[in-house]
């Protein structure tokens, strides 16, 4: 399989864009906030949002991000733990931290204005080709192909591609077949169609045949093959990866936070003193906190990432302060539940303090 499509997916690939913008032109999203006034800054915003997010779910985080941040130079001059608080609760956290650098490269090579060419936008931390070509199609109308994964889905099946798209030689396939069913005009039609398609129509369990616009020419279709197209990640064991947090109380409502390293789970971000071992964690315990209580083992909480999962062991105490090797506030802070400050603060990481605060 190679970049060359022979003559029956070329000829399919003519009348695909037809279908689709027929069915767009009715049945396709509108009124999204991305929709109104679309410049490339706040396409660009939307689509990193929406990358590993529903559209329901980035919609409110989308309207306080905007109202905070409108263009690239209040992103780019602002505090990365501002950036990251407003993001807190998305998670894949490296988003905001990409949007955050790529801001600051916006402003630095571009004077503020966010490039208008493909090869500048896929420069950007974070943004890579299939990104830069929605941005540039949706806010510009300029003519490039995408593929993210509601495309790869529709393509996969219309066609009968089999083989999992991740695959570099099944994904040069895929992006071969949206380049030849990409219009040359009405592009910024074509692409938030194809994208809706694949989002409402087309959908990963139980797609709506009925309702497509393609489906007399689906090959996953006519062969009954929906629930096998597109072909799944190829199945590996889940790892585990476990550690210890220190929820150290002071007073009644605060709590000792540590800002994590920059790369990593939740790079950048506040969390809880964390160690390898309940040992390490108590060693730590005595030597870093004033007066501290025995500490007492809390409920494990474990959260899943993307590619494994996360054993998160609470050891609870209250203690009458830190010693003074702790006084960096940009390393360690208390965090006052009543008043929280404005940092970003990952969502499993809350809730255990949350947790804490209830006993």
């Amino acid at each position: 399989m190679g970049n060359e499509l022979d003559a029956a997916d070329r000829g399919r690939a003519a009348g695909f864009a037809p279908a689709l913008l027929e069915w767009f032109a009715v049945d396709g999203r509108r009124g999204l906030p991305w929709q109104v006034s679309p410049t490339p800054y706040r396409v660009w915003i939307s689509e990193i949002m929406l990358q590993q997010t529903q559209v329901a779910t980035a919609i409110p985080y989308y309207a306080a991000f905007i109202q905070r941040f409108p263009d690239a130079r209040s992103l780019a001059d602002a505090r990365l733990d501002e950036v990251l608080h407003l993001w807190s609760g998305l998670g894949y956290y490296a988003r905001a931290r990409n949007l955050h650098r790529a801001a600051q490269q916006v402003v630095r090579d571009h004077g503020g204005q966010f490039p208008q060419t493909i090869e500048e936008v896929v420069a950007l931390p974070g943004v890579g080709r299939s990104t830069a070509g929605a941005i540039l199609a949706l806010a510009l109308g300029q003519r490039h192909p995408i593929l993210d994964g509601n495309v790869k889905r529709v393509l996969s099946r219309y066609f009968g591609v089999g083989g999992y798209p991740g695959d570099a030689q099944v994904g040069q396939h895929l992006w071969s077949l949206s380049e030849a069913c990409t219009p040359q005009s009405q592009v910024e039609a074509y692409t938030q169609g194809i994208m809706d398609l694949g989002a409402t129509v087309c959908t990963r369990a139980r797609p709506a045949c009925l309702l497509c616009p393609l489906a007399a020419g689906c090959s996953a279709r006519t062969q009954g093959l929906q629930d096998q197209l597109p072909a799944a990640r190829p199945r590996k064991r889940r790892p585990l990866r476990d550690a210890w947090m220190v929820v150290a109380m002071w007073g009644a409502h605060k709590v000792l936070l540590e800002r994590r390293p920059a790369s990593g789970v939740w790079g950048g971000m506040w969390g809880l003193p964390e160690f390898p071992t309940r040992p390490h964690a108590e060693q730590w315990c005595r030597e870093h906190l004033s007066q501290a209580s025995a500490p007492a083992r809390g409920d494990v909480l474990r959260h899943a990432f993307s590619h494994f999962d996360y054993e998160m062991r609470p050891l609870v105490l209250r203690c009458h302060g830190k010693s003074p090797e702790l006084r960096d506030d940009d390393r360690y802070r208390w965090y006052d539940v009543r008043e929280p400050m404005k940092v970003g603060l990952p969502k499993p990481i809350a809730k255990l303090i949350a947790r804490t605060q209830e006993v």
